[in-house]
C-alpha cells in the first residue's frame, strides 16, 4: 500500500466511529392512557392495535402508561396528576369523566379523547371543527337522531310498550344532556318515561326494584362506563326483574343484555389512534377536527329474548348487524 493509500485509509478508520457517535437515537415517546373503567374492557388494546397499524410498536418507539380508575371516579384526579408528572408526551382519556380529569390537569400536554359526550357542552374543545386548545380525539356525541332511534327499535321489539324506564348515572357530566334527548325523542313516539339513578353496583338492585314496582313495558340503560364495566350485573337484574332492556353498547348484549343500538366503542378506540400518530409527527390539538360517530351498530340477544319470552320480529332481526343466538 502506498503512502496515499494508507493515509486515506486512516482518515476513513478515524471518521468512521465519529459519524456513528454522531447519529442520533430514535426518540421513544411516552404515552399516558386514563380510562374510567377497567383493563377487562378491553378498548385500550383497541387503541394499542390502531398505534402498531400506524407503526407504533410499544417498546420499540412508545411506552404506554395505564391508569384505570375501574369506575372509581373520584380516582380519576389522582390518576390524571400521576400522568402528569411522568411527563408523558400524550395523555389518551376514555371516557368522559376521565377526560374531565385530563383536561382539569394540564393545560399543556396534548390529550387525546375517546368516546366523550358532549365536549363542546362540557368546554373541553372550543367546537368539534376548531378544538382551539389541547384537546382533540373521538366525541360520542350521537345526538337526538341516536336515542330516538334506539327508543324506536325497542318499541318495535315490544310494540305494546307504552311505558319506558331509564337508566343513568348522575355522576357522569354528560349523562344530563343524554336524558334530554331521551325525554324529546320520547316524546316524539309517544312514550312515558319513569327516570331512575344509580352512581354505583350497590345501588343497582334498588332502583331496578323501584322500576319493576312501576310495571314499565321496558328499559333504556344511558349509555355509560360504570354500566359498561358492571354489565353482566345489569344483564342478570334485567332478566330476574323480566325487562326487556335496550343498551347504548354491544358489549352490554355480549353480557347476557337483550339490545344494543349505538356507535362501536372499539372503532372509535382504533381511530384514536391516528390523532395520536399526527400529534407525534408535530401536528398540534388545536388544529385536529374532534370526530363524531361514523359506525353504528344495532345487536340482538335470541336467547335472552327467550329467557325474556320475548318474540323478536323477523324483521328486527334482519336489520341487526349482529344476532346472537
Amino acid at each position: 500500500m502506498d503512502r496515499r493509500a494508507f493515509v486515506a485509509a486512516g482518515i476513513v478508520l478515524l471518521a468512521a466511529p465519529i459519524a456513528t457517535e454522531a447519529q442520533p437515537a430514535a426518540k421513544v415517546y411516552r404515552i399516558g392512557y386514563l380510562g374510567s373503567g377497567s383493563s377487562t374492557s378491553g378498548f385500550h388494546e383497541a387503541f394499542g392495535q390502531g398505534l402498531r397499524e400506524l407503526g407504533w410498536i410499544e417498546g420499540q418507539n412508545i411506552v404506554i402508561d395505564y391508569r384505570f380508575a375501574n369506575g372509581r371516579f373520584d380516582r380519576l384526579p389522582e390518576l390524571a396528576a400521576d400522568l402528569v408528572r411522568l411527563k408523558v408526551d400524550i395523555i389518551v382519556a376514555q371516557p368522559t369523566p376521565a377526560a374531565l380529569a385530563a383536561r382539569n390537569a394540564t393545560r399543556s400536554i396534548p390529550i387525546v379523547i375517546i368516546n366523550v359526550g358532549d365536549p363542546v357542552g362540557l368546554g373541553l374543545v372550543a367546537s368539534l371543527a376548531r378544538p382551539a386548545g389541547n384537546v382533540t380525539g373521538t366525541a360520542f356525541d350521537v345526538g337526538l337522531e341516536t336515542f330516538g332511534k334506539a327508543l324506536e327499535l325497542l318499541k318495535e321489539a315490544i310494540p305494546k310498550a307504552g311505558h319506558v324506564a331509564v337508566l343513568s348515572n348522575p355522576a357522569n357530566p354528560a349523562q344530563a344532556l343524554a336524558i334530554s334527548y331521551v325525554k324529546v325523542a320520547a316524546q316524539s313516539l309517544g312514550l312515558r318515561l319513569l327516570l331512575r339513578e344509580a352512581r354505583g353496583p350497590d345501588e343497582f338492585g334498588r332502583a331496578f326494584a323501584e322500576i319493576a314496582k312501576e310495571r314499565v313495558d321496558a328499559l333504556l340503560i344511558v349509555a355509560e362506563s360504570l354500566f359498561l364495566l358492571h354489565r353482566t350485573s345489569l344483564a342478570d337484574l334485567a332478566v330476574k326483574y323480566r325487562l326487556p332492556t335496550m343498551y347504548g353498547f354491544r358489549e352490554h348484549v355480549l353480557a347476557g343484555g337483550l339490545m344494543s343500538y349505538g356507535p362501536s366503542l372499539a372503532h372509535n378506540s382504533r381511530r384514536a389512534a391516528t390523532f395520536v400518530d399526527k400529534i407525534l409527527k408535530g401536528a398540534k390539538p388545536a388544529d385536529l377536527p374532534v370526530e363524531q360517530p361514523t359506525k353504528f351498530e344495532l345487536v340482538i340477544n335470541l336467547k335472552t329474548a327467550k329467557d325474556l319470552g320475548l318474540t323478536i320480529p323477523v324483521s328486527l332481526r334482519a336489520r341487526a348487524d349482529e344476532v346472537i343466538q
